[in-house]
């Protein structure tokens, strides 16, 4: 199969879009979810409802994309305890990345490979507002890195940033996984400008490029928080400052 970075440096590859919404779409149950207890847990319908995220990503390869992204968005023990099944988080990780490269794997052909990216969120706890320590979040991380790099992910995507803090930690368990395992895959970092033109806390997009800049990750981006007019001027920063590729994946509008 050809090398993503190697087909990134020939044309444009194209990721998927939302999973959530398109699992929303589909009209699904709280039994479909498994009951009042896992209300919102997209990440449990790996187990009650593993059609449904199938359907996500055939669709999405069915276009043409490139890239899908794992089910795993808030897949860390940290936000699975809040589902009391924090001790799940590796399990679920492995059972995502498994699911979408054997749907990728069928629509993959020489001439036009496709690519699992695996899904890292920002989870519901920030660093910097004082909900979580650094150190717990980065061994938090550490489990979903495990989880989706055995499960066979192709590369890594830190999406929808919304504290420095909070994607430090999540790069720092990435980069730590491969020392110790002498693996790599590529790694996307992906920050979250809001409408206000700033991230979440108030960090401007030039304070974000300058802090990410130290880690060795492949792309850096934006994703979610607005549409594509509001993102131009926060990409066109990064095209002509980042020395990495750039990858924009804006919201529906």
């Amino acid at each position: 199969m050809s090398n993503f970075l190697e087909t990134l440096k020939e044309r444009i590859v194209v990721f998927d879009g939302a999973m959530g919404t398109n699992l929303q779409v589909q009209n699904l149950t709280l039994d479909d979810f498994g009951g009042l207890r896992f209300e919102g847990c997209n990440e449990n319908l790996l187990v009650t409802r593993p059609d449904a995220v199938e359907k996500v990503h055939a669709a999405f390869l069915e276009v043409g994309c490139d890239v899908v992204e794992t089910n795993s968005f808030n897949g860390t023990p940290v936000d699975f305890a809040e589902y009391d099944i924090g001790d799940k988080a590796y399990d679920m990780n492995v059972m995502a990345a498994r699911l979408a490269k054997r749907v990728a794997s069928d629509y993959s052909t020489p001439t036009k490979p496709r690519w699992v990216a695996g899904s890292m969120g920002p989870g519901r706890k920030l660093p910097t507002l004082g909900h979580i320590s650094f150190a717990e979040l980065r061994d938090a991380y550490k489990v979903q890195v495990a989880g989706l790099l055995d499960g066979g992910v192709d590369l890594l995507i830190v999406e929808t940033c919304q504290d420095l803090l909070q994607t430090k930690a999540a790069l720092s368990a990435i980069f730590a996984h491969f020392a110790e395992t002498r693996r790599r895959v590529p790694v996307i970092a992906q920050v979250t400008i809001e409408i206000f033109g700033t991230m979440l806390n108030g960090t401007e997009i030039s304070a974000a490029l300058t802090s990410l800049a130290p880690f060795p990750i492949d792309i850096i981006g934006m994703n979610c928080g607005t549409g594509p007019r509001h993102m131009t001027e926060s990409i066109r920063y990064l095209c002509e400052n980042a020395p990495l590729p750039v990858s924009v994946l804006a919201n529906a509008v």
